[in-house]
């Protein structure tokens, strides 16, 4: 809510700028470590695929932690860095009560499928969890119902909408269970916590009873806190 930001006689583009800076500080963040971990890489003169998820292997097990920070080459890592920021920074904004939890399940969850359903490789990249955040954009604001947040998954489609041929089988070294993993994933979060975080500006005639619920991030119901590689 809009008090969260607000300090007396505080402007509202100060308080709108404050807001971006907190949206925007975990997923550059995260970008930040995806980019120190291939510096790792070169320093070491070795490549991390090790650290990837491979189904069904014990050894590869620890990848579900560790995956997402693994990427082939920069062209890889640079495909992945925009969307991680940006569809990272558009959930943190506008679902900020529910975005960590969002964020880390998607993560989880997705890398989880690819270890149990994956195919035998090493499965490396950020893909999962970009195709997982644009999914709960895409999806949260069709199911939420409100303008507002319908808008943002137009934004989505327009900006990412290509990336659906990737959640098929289509070119051989690219990891599309990640993709299709955390496209899922993002799905059943967003209908998850569809009742948490904005919702739908509600008026006295729509329902007196109810009142007018404004477009808030109050809960609904409280808010309880080697081989080549798949890339993705």
């Amino acid at each position: 809510m809009m008090e969260d930001y607000r300090s007396e006689e505080e402007p509202d583009s100060e308080i709108e700028k404050r807001k971006l800076l907190k949206s925007i500080s975990f997923p550059f963040l995260f970008v930040l470590l995806l980019w120190l971990v291939k510096l790792l890489e070169i320093a070491a003169d070795e490549r991390f695929i090790w650290l990837g998820i491979y189904p069904r292997q014990l050894n590869g097990l620890y990848g579900v932690l560790t995956s997402a920070f693994v990427h082939a080459d920069w062209t890889h890592l640079l495909s992945n860095t925009p969307p991680v920021l940006i569809l990272g920074t558009v959930l943190f904004y506008f679902y900020r009560k529910v975005a960590f939890r969002s964020f880390f399940l998607i993560y989880l969850i997705s890398a989880l499928w690819v270890w149990f359903g994956g195919r035998e490789a090493w499965h490396i990249g950020a893909s999962g969890l970009i195709y997982g955040l644009a999914s709960f954009l895409f999806f949260s604001g069709i199911i939420r119902n409100a303008v507002e947040l319908m808008a943002i998954s137009l934004v989505v489609v327009f900006l990412y909408g290509g990336m659906v041929w990737g959640l098929f089988p289509i070119l051989e070294n690219i990891s599309w269970e990640s993709h299709l993993a955390g496209g899922i994933a993002g799905f059943l979060i967003a209908v998850y916590y569809r009742r948490y975080g904005p919702q739908k500006k509600r008026y006295e005639w729509e329902d007196e009873k109810e009142g007018d619920s404004g477009f808030s991030d109050k809960p609904d119901q409280g808010d309880d806190q080697n081989f080549l590689p798949f890339i993705s």
